[in-house]
């Protein structure tokens, strides 16, 4: 689910928030960081239970609806269209979804049923849902598109959801797009002949490293690192360049320098486009022009020791 681009931001977070702080508490800062990317997993499993909790909600809405003493014709034998989605079915009745909620504890919509009527309601008053149950014929291949239309329509834009998520964690402002991308591409390659699979929170081993390895090198180097730059900024005043350009110009050093398997381009796109996201809008051409000088500098006096092909 992580990528590196989403790793180096959490980093840099962290390490402008210890400015912030003026904290020098290394094992704890690196710790907070590390439980910010962990819960990002419960963030993933919060949006997929909110689907299971819509499908249940409407469930128990056409139970109450048919039993009432004056129910019509329609609450009687109501369009259960919905509720049969074979995505939505498979969802709810997923092993390893379920036991992935559970183990986490994930308890966010039976505490705030709330919110998942909001959203029940939304959907209802869509244009998609109407469309969709406007038939009772249905196949794998329209239930799959409409659930993907659901998410991508009305769960993910909604600003009611969005508050509820920012409210319960601070830190997931900049995750809900990373979790509700990964979800929608796993909603459009769903298949009736694979069961859904829980994302893993990292790819591999060495992207977790890598969260450990760039804090620490860059926190521990962060003296050594600014002096490879600030004489390479004639036309700035060291105090007037943006504190998190300083940042994401140590850690591109700190690539650049301490991590060989990494190639130098790659560095350089990332955090161009973490400084065109997170920083001023001048910063990215101010980065690029820096970088760029290193770079020269650095392999003319033979700095930068870079392993495997096509590194360079």
């Amino acid at each position: 689910m992580l990528n590196r681009r989403h790793i180096r931001v959490k980093v840099m977070q962290s390490i402008y928030a210890m400015h912030q702080k003026n904290s020098d508490e290394l094992e704890k800062e690196e710790k907070f960081l590390l439980q910010s990317i962990d819960i990002i997993q419960d963030l993933y499993l919060i949006m997929l239970s909110s689907l299971i909790e819509i499908r249940n909600k409407e469930i128990v809405f056409l139970v109450n609806s048919s039993n009432k003493h004056l129910a019509t014709p329609e609450e009687k034998n109501p369009n259960k269209k919905f509720v049969n989605n074979i995505v939505l079915k498979h969802l709810a009745e997923n092993i390893a979804l379920n036991s992935a909620i559970e183990k986490r504890k994930i308890n966010n919509w039976s505490m705030n049923d709330d919110y998942i009527l909001i959203l029940l309601n939304e959907i209802k008053k869509s244009a998609l849902y109407q469309k969709y149950i406007s038939t009772n014929k249905s196949s794998f291949e329209e239930d799959k598109q409409f659930v993907v239309d659901m998410f991508t329509e009305v769960l993910a834009p909604n600003e009611k959801l969005y508050d509820y998520l920012e409210d319960q964690k601070l830190t997931w402002v900049d995750d809900i797009p990373l979790v509700n991308t990964q979800i929608q591409k796993q909603l459009k390659q769903f298949s009736e002949s694979v069961d859904f699979r829980v994302e893993k929170l990292y790819k591999d081993e060495e992207d977790k490293e890598f969260v450990s390895l760039l804090f620490r090198k860059t926190v521990l180097n962060e003296v050594e690192l600014a002096k490879e730059y600030i004489d390479k900024t004639p036309n700035w005043d060291a105090d007037r360049i943006a504190e998190i350009d300083t940042i994401i110009l140590k850690m591109a050093i700190c690539e650049f320098l301490k991590f060989p398997s990494i190639p130098i381009k790659v560095t350089i796109n990332e955090y161009l486009e973490i400084a065109k996201e997170y920083s001023t809008p001048k910063s990215s051409l101010f980065i690029n022009g820096i970088l760029d000088n290193l770079v020269k500098e650095f392999e003319k006096e033979n700095k930068i020791k870079k392993a495997g092909r096509g590194l360079m």
